[in-house]
């Protein structure tokens, strides 16, 4: 039971709350700092020592779906600042084409 506990639900949960973490407080280093803390307070409280290689190996999964996270937010948001910024220069492209660019003084 302890091994499947170990090896199974504690990274699942460990991925899927580190992810939830990031989107809220938005820094990794705080997010694993987070996890470290109760997985120390779980490993005195419910395991032995031994569990502590576990609680270090938890909390780098945790910093490295934070970062994971933060990498994916970051470029969905570059993607759409560039989006928007084409669709900028086609409406004023639009907005271009409807006056005559020479100088004989009259709209089409």
């Amino acid at each position: 039971m302890n091994t499947l506990l170990i090896y199974f639900a504690l990274p699942v949960a460990t991925i899927i709350l580190a992810i939830v973490l990031q989107k809220l407080i938005k820094s990794p280093i705080l997010v694993a700092a987070i996890f470290f803390a109760i997985y120390l307070v779980v490993a005195f409280a419910v395991f032995n020592a031994t569990f502590l290689i576990a609680v270090i190996i938890y909390t780098l999964l945790a910093y490295l779906t934070a970062l994971i996270v933060k990498a994916i937010c970051q470029t969905i948001k570059t993607i759409r600042t560039q989006n928007e910024r084409i669709e900028q220069i086609s409406t004023q492209q639009q907005n271009n084409t409807n006056k005559c660019c020479c100088c004989c003084r009259r709209t089409r």
